[in-house]
């Protein structure tokens, strides 16, 4: 392995043959590049509730017909929703719910992060030398 390859590859990682990373990182991380996006995570989230049409996502993300369409397309492409139409409308759903699964544990491990971000603010906004205190009944 050379030097190059031993700095952007963690140790054990599986490559592909030229030495870059296996397709299937490759895949994982554009599926991951995909949820990068604010409109799409409130996508996901609003179809929570159930079906949706186009219309209603595109009201509720605040997006032009052109901006709504990109990120639906960019989910159906990743099969994080489905569509079907019925007469001129058409409606979209999630495909798989394990889908709001990753989004919980996305929250939860946000939600740890905000906690422990919050505590350490908290610790150095408090005076030098204040005793740490529990927050209990004394």
């Amino acid at each position: 392995m050379s030097a190059t390859s031993d700095l952007t590859q963690p140790a054990g990682a599986a490559t592909a043959p030229h030495g870059g990373p296996a397709p299937i990182h490759r895949v994982k991380a554009e599926f991951f590049r995909t949820l990068g996006h604010p409109a799409r995570v409130r996508a996901l989230e609003l179809l929570r509730e159930g079906e949706r049409t186009v219309g209603e996502l595109q009201q509720q993300l605040g997006l032009d017909s052109s901006g709504a369409s990109q990120h639906l397309a960019a989910l159906r492409k990743q099969g994080l929703i489905e569509a079907r139409k019925e007469g001129t409308s058409v409606f979209y759903r999630i495909k798989d719910p394990r889908t709001f699964q990753l989004l919980e544990a996305a929250r939860q491990i946000l939600t740890t992060h905000f906690e422990d971000s919050q505590a350490i603010l908290g610790e150095l906004a408090r005076p030098s030398g204040e005793p740490v205190t529990d927050g209990g009944p004394s």
